[in-house]
């Protein structure tokens, strides 16, 4: 049986599958708050003690940068090699996928009522796909067609320079520039970030701060749920919240216009990660996709890029279990 999981810098979904049932029918499944644990290890010993079975191998999709067979966090203190796994848990092989990475080898196995399509567009059979995903971080990955099959690529380009695309975008950066010196797309693009968003938008005073949301963001651990949801609330309407995320969805989606051009993505750019079907409504609204295709004379061609929002909110568990069944039975085969 295959141990599966996604790692995040805030929860951890580890599942047990088998070949007998399929990716889609675990025999196990749990969530872990990752910052509760002093290390993947600890979360994994726990979790095969509670589902009582025994695991041959593991696939993980983790939340940082892989190179070879050892990652390391960028937000949590945790180090985690494919070695260590193996000689603890007396596993047979051990597969370290970045996060994303294993988020893009979920995209061909989804259904079509798991996406939404905010752009039909023009996809052509075989195209390079990019997948992007705001959550507590800023993920983005791509996928290539070669041999009858898609095959996924782990990126890191969420952590390349932020490039502002409007002059509010421009006081953002200089601010930002003041606390951190490198200004990565993810320090604004993603749950991380939001916050930033709003505090310069309140510096600024482009909108007032509701007093109810000020009192809240006060006593909260996280305030990103907040103005999202300030933001959303057609009853209660903060207009400080709407304006921060309407800045952060013109910079979504100037990012995955980016990363489509990168790529040449003419198989579809796939928003992923907890943000985007949360915020769906708002992302329907039109400034994503103007913001996407605002690429000058590469306007027309990102006006061809079909996008999806990924709504299946386990993906990267699924692309994991796939990634190790499929490697899994290669090995057994050779063998």
């Amino acid at each position: 049986m295959l141990l599966v999981g996604d790692v995040g810098a805030t929860k951890t979904d580890l599942a047990i599958v088998s070949p007998e049932r399929g990716a889609r029918a675990p025999l196990a499944e749990a969530t872990f708050p990752s910052a509760a644990y002093e290390g993947l290890g600890a979360i994994v010993a726990a979790f095969v003690a509670e589902a009582a079975l025994r695991v041959d191998a593991a696939s993980i999709g983790l939340a940082a940068p892989v190179v070879g067979d050892r990652a390391e966090f960028t937000n949590l203190p945790w180090r985690v090699t494919a070695k260590r796994l193996r000689e603890t848990f007396a596993l047979s092989a051990v597969w370290l996928l970045n996060d994303l990475e294993a988020v893009a080898h979920g995209i061909p196995h989804l259904r079509d009522d798991e996406l939404h399509t905010l752009s039909e567009g023009q996809p052509q059979a075989g195209g390079t796909i990019g997948v992007i995903a705001p959550g507590t971080g800023l993920g983005e990955a791509f996928l290539t067609w070669d041999a009858g099959r898609y095959h996924a690529h782990a990126s890191e380009g969420s952590h390349a320079d932020f490039a502002p695309a409007d002059p509010f975008q421009l006081e953002l950066l200089r601010a930002m520039w003041s606390r951190f010196g490198h200004v990565s797309v993810e320090r604004i693009c993603s749950g991380l970030g939001l916050p930033n968003i709003y505090a310069a938008l309140r510096e600024e005073g482009i909108a007032p701060e509701s007093a109810w949301v000020a009192d809240r963001l006060a006593a909260a651990d996280d305030p990103t749920p907040i103005i999202v949801d300030a933001a959303l609330d057609p009853k209660r309407a903060c207009a400080l919240c709407r304006e921060t995320l309407d800045v952060f969805i013109r910079i979504l989606g100037a990012e995955a216009g980016n990363l489509a051009l990168k790529v040449l993505a003419t198989g579809g750019v796939y928003l992923a990660g907890g943000i985007p079907p949360r915020i769906l409504p708002a992302l329907q609204e039109g400034s994503f996709l103007k913001a996407f295709r605002s690429k000058g004379r590469y306007a027309a061609l990102l006006s061809r890029t079909p996008v999806r929002v990924v709504l299946y909110p386990k993906v990267a568990l699924l692309g994991a279990a796939h990634y190790g069944l499929e490697a899994g039975a290669v090995s057994v085969r050779r063998e």
